[in-house]
């Protein structure tokens, strides 16, 4: 295809189709968008106009219900929605009405492509272009040529993708299938947990985005992808296959049948503008009731002194950015829980933590079988008001909050995620926690440079009851005889956009954690999660460990597992390294000081 203002036609004005459209037009060409329904023809008007008020595109554009406006099109993109028959009928009349040398391409993930040429009267000319998601500058999408394409439709092709600002990949066919099944699942679950509620939608994305480095959040992607296009391929997998992972969930099924169908309607599990751009949470009514997220302002503490209790890597972490954070880091080692020690001698170990502003508990997991104990002295030693934190991932926050003696000064910080250290915080409240102290410890963490996001109390965090089951499902893939984690793990990254694949994301976190993970999802949420897959549990028995071995599900040199940017990655090293300061007469602790503690 030449340089000149050729023209395109798009028949499917869907989640594929429009913006496919938009990026035609704005690529220079003359766009010709054909949809059958009117009122979606006049939604993509309004965007495109808006679209153009915004940035200025100078291609045109020419919305219709009739096919024959594409006659004389130079290239035609059918994106209409993933039935045979559909996609067959819309491809034959097109061959007749555009002109014999119109390349015709079908978006199809999933379907045999011999079969759609054959089907369209023009098999030389007929290709096809696989997308996991919505296209958008710089995703990834595969071109896709039968042994019956002529090299002019293949250049016809390849010229569009690059004309569009596309990056052609290597996906493949079973792939691709296994991919888009992971990831439907994953949408699937991420859905029913945001109808609990557990915590919003905003926060469950968010806790993906940056717990796991994703470039969208489920809900959001499943907003992009069409509520009603996850729900028809949910069912289709549910039929298939019997795995309650596909059942849809009540939620995505009541706003389907509510028309309410992601982006493209304007309103899903979202609301969105007429640029298409999600709208701000205020302006728009939640979905579900979640926990406030009360930010920093009238009514939170001033926290100047923070105290630590542990001494193993989690404590240590904490501490560090408590001090480069300019705030007075207080450690005490905790050292006498699980050891045999009286709450006595604890006592006088904490009473350094008194005068503190937050007091976090960070003790290793050996230790935490005592963490009420810990709770019920620190509820006596700490001054009436300071907000007393539980960082352990598998501790009851409630069950500390009844130890205290004072649960509404006692949450949940959860901090970084399981794949790679990451600046965000997960703040869990119960029932009883006061708006003050989630206050007080939103700002905290906001001044500790992390995002925060909020949820009610339950066991395991977000971003576990997401990213295991979805890992677990990926390894349960590997049962069927042509399986392969090479193309799998290139099948997400590519065609989603993930940063690692679910193989290379098991050896990053290790295969000894994640199968803890999953037994403890499993033992906290029997009825939903089941046990870990045995594949699993026969490779970490076999000393495959992933990173800390030198093999895993993908075999790496020892160490050679992919690096993910830490914290503050590119800052000098020694910044807020806690020094070891006067200890205390107990001998429980020390103190570090920030530049700017006050």
């Amino acid at each position: 295809m030449g340089r000149g203002r050729s023209v395109v036609g798009v028949v499917g004005l869907g989640s594929v189709g429009e913006p496919l459209l938009g990026m035609v037009r704005a690529a220079g060409h003359h766009a010709v968008g054909v949809d059958t329904r009117l009122d979606v023809l006049a939604r993509v008007d309004r965007r495109l106009k808006a679209a153009e008020a915004a940035d200025g595109a100078t291609g045109t554009y020419t919305l219709t219900n009739e096919i024959a406006a594409l006659g004389y099109a130079d290239v035609v993109v059918e994106a209409v929605p993933e039935v045979l028959a559909v996609k067959s009928a819309v491809l034959r009349g097109l061959d007749s009405v555009c002109w014999n040398r119109t390349v015709l391409v079908t978006t199809t993930a999933r379907l045999p492509l011999t079969r759609l040429a054959i089907a369209s009267g023009r098999s030389a000319a007929t290709l096809g272009l696989r997308l996991l998601r919505p296209p958008a500058p710089g995703r990834g999408v595969e071109p896709v040529r039968t042994a019956m394409s002529t090299d002019d439709a293949v250049a016809a092709l390849d010229a569009l993708v690059a004309r569009l600002g596309l990056v052609p990949v290597t996906i493949g066919g079973r792939p691709a299938a296994e991919a888009a099944a992971l990831l439907h699942a994953f949408l699937n679950r991420a859905v029913t947990l945001a109808e609990e509620p557990h915590a919003s939608q905003e926060d469950i994305d968010t806790a993906m985005r940056i717990g796991c480095g994703l470039p969208t959040g489920p809900l959001r992607l499943a907003d992009e992808l069409g509520l009603d296009t996850v729900h028809t391929a949910l069912t289709r997998l549910f039929a298939e296959t019997g795995d309650r992972r596909f059942r849809p969930a009540s939620l995505l099924s009541s706003l389907v049948d509510a028309g309410l169908l992601g982006r493209k309607s304007g309103q899903g599990l979202y609301t969105y503008d007429d640029l298409g751009r999600p709208c701000p949470p205020s302006a728009a009514a939640p979905v579900v009731t979640a926990p406030s997220g009360e930010g920093g302002g009238p009514g939170a503490g001033v926290v100047r002194r923070v105290g630590i209790v542990g001494s193993g890597t989690g404590a240590r972490t904490i501490a560090d950015a408590v001090v480069a954070a300019g705030l007075t880091a207080v450690v005490a080692h905790g050292r006498e829980w699980g050891a045999g020690g009286q709450r006595g001698r604890a006592t006088g170990a904490y009473r350094p933590l008194a005068d503190c502003d937050v007091v976090i508990e960070a003790l290793e997991p050996a230790l935490t079988s005592d963490v009420s104990d810990v709770f019920a002295t620190l509820g006596v030693v700490c001054r009436p008001g300071a907000l007393l934190a539980t960082a352990s991932p598998d501790v009851s926050v409630a069950a500390c909050a009844r130890a205290s003696g004072r649960p509404g000064d006692v949450l949940g910080l959860r901090f970084d995620g399981p794949v790679r250290a990451a600046p965000l915080v997960e703040l869990v409240r119960t029932r009883a926690t006061s708006a003050r102290a989630v206050r007080t410890a939103r700002a905290f963490c906001e001044r500790l440079g992390r995002t925060v996001i909020a949820s009610w109390h339950r066991p395991r965090t977000l971003v576990h009851r997401l990213l295991f089951p979805y890992l677990a499902h990926a390894v349960e893939l590997l049962d069927h005889p042509d399986a392969d984690a090479r193309s799998t793990d290139a099948a997400v990254e590519s065609g989603f956009g993930h940063p690692m694949g679910p193989y290379t994301t098991l050896d990053t976190i290790g295969l000894d954690a994640s199968l803890a993970a999953l037994r403890g999802l499993h033992e906290a949420y029997p009825e939903t999660d089941g046990p870990p897959p045995r594949l699993l549990e026969q490779l970490v028995a076999g000393g495959a460990l992933g990173r800390t071995s030198d093999h895993g599900f993908r075999r790496t040199p020892t160490g050679g597992a992919p690096r993910l940017p830490a914290i503050g990655a590119g800052a000098d090293a020694g910044a807020g390294a806690v020094a070891d300061g006067d200890t205390d007469e107990d001998g429980g602790g020390h103190v570090a000081e920030g530049d700017g503690a006050g």
